[in-house]
């Protein structure tokens, strides 16, 4: 029987307190809220019936804050997942951390649960920023935190990173680049803000009237220009110190890209658990009710399941593909689909390949230096 390479994501809402950009779900609650709805995920995760052939490569606590509620929550609820799935010997498996959060013993007790990869929400080395994001931490207590999951043996560390920010110059930035470098992470994803409707943020950039009522500021973000010149610092002082673009916005060492959210972008069938999670299993795609009264009663309800067509696979090919700098094997999107994608596609292709946006090489079709700048515009084509 052929082997099914699996990705499991295992969602935790929780937070300490909402962060003024963030748009996720996630929300502050109390211990016995907690504990309830780990006993609802743990049965949720229980009752799942993995197919034939299937096996975890890769499993992914996110949130909200996973590394918020107390460690023993976290440990049992990976092993049930190891109850109920074959695991590969090198599989992947990573926790969400936020500094402020990984305190005392947490660091040890998920090493030696079998997490063997850590994702610190930093953000900024700026502490005034970070006030701005309405983040918990400061400098100070992320460098401790880092060097604690060091001390508990991790030796795979992603750092998030974000820009763009309101007040952030280039050489603040510069200077948040460098001291993160000098700790040396595997890995770093970086973004730049989003000011998503119904956060704080979105009140202020747009100075509405609870924003106004609150007396918050008004939000000024860098221009254009200056966010660029942001991302090309960022490229080259990583790609000078030996961490590579691999995706839009992650950057890695060699072999220490994240396996997990290169099965999104290859299109690995994966299970979702928790309030709000997604999966897809073969060609069904669900998603599981984001009401927490409603999945405390009934753990993994979804609200919404769909089948993906022939032209939704094509697509979300092409542009899951398109996010990684290897692109698009166009061998197997034929063996895939009985069509050549130069073929299907044969304007859109020509056109962005005289325009410098997509090149073809290898077998492969991927964006160029100047595609990733304007991936959206080029990927919208192929919807």
């Amino acid at each position: 029987m052929d082997r099914r390479e699996l990705g499991i994501y295992v969602h935790i809402p929780f937070c300490l307190k909402k962060c003024a950009y963030c748009d996720f779900l996630s929300f502050p609650a109390k211990k016995d809220t907690q504990r309830a709805y780990f006993r609802a995920l743990r049965e949720e995760i229980a009752a799942f019936s993995p197919e034939g052939g299937m096996e975890a490569v890769s499993v992914y606590f996110g949130g909200g804050t996973p590394s918020l509620p107390d460690a023993e929550e976290i440990v049992r609820t990976l092993e049930t997942v190891r109850g109920v799935f074959s695991l590969s010997a090198d599989a992947e498996i990573t926790i969400e951390c936020n500094p402020g959060t990984l305190d005392g013993e947490k660091p040890g007790a998920y090493k030696e649960a079998g997490f063997n990869r850590l994702s610190l929400g930093l953000q900024s080395m700026d502490n005034d920023l970070l006030r701005t994001l309405g983040r918990i931490h400061t400098r100070e207590r992320f460098l401790e935190e880092y060097r604690n999951a060091r001390g508990a043996g991790f030796e795979n560390i992603n750092v998030d990173l974000m820009y763009g920010l309101p007040g952030q110059s280039l050489s603040s930035f510069a200077r948040t680049l460098s001291e993160v470098i000098s700790l040396k992470p595997e890995h770093i994803s970086a973004y730049g803000l989003m000011i998503e409707e119904g956060t704080p943020f979105w009140e202020r950039y747009h100075e509405d009237d609870l924003a106004k009522q609150r007396g918050d500021k008004p939000l000024f973000l860098p221009d254009e220009e200056e966010e660029g010149r942001m991302t090309d610092l960022m490229k080259k002082t990583l790609r000078k110190n030996g961490i590579f673009r691999y995706e839009i916005s992650n950057y890695a060492r060699r072999g220490r890209e994240s396996r997990h959210n290169t099965g999104y972008w290859k299109r690995r069938e994966y299970a979702g658990f928790g309030l709000g999670a997604s999966g897809q299993i073969g060609k069904i795609r669900y998603r599981n009710t984001s009401i927490l009264e409603e999945y405390l009663k009934h753990p993994g309800m979804r609200e919404e399941e769909t089948s993906l067509t022939r032209e939704d696979e094509i697509a979300e090919t092409l542009i899951l593909g398109l996010r990684m700098t290897e692109g698009v094997d166009l061998r197997l999107f034929q063996e895939c689909f009985g069509i050549r994608a130069e073929d299907l596609f044969r304007e859109q292709i020509g056109r962005f390949l005289e325009e410098g946006l997509l090149e073809m090489s290898d077998d492969h079709l991927r964006l160029t230096e100047r595609g990733f700048d304007v991936s959206n515009l080029v990927m919208c084509t192929f919807v």
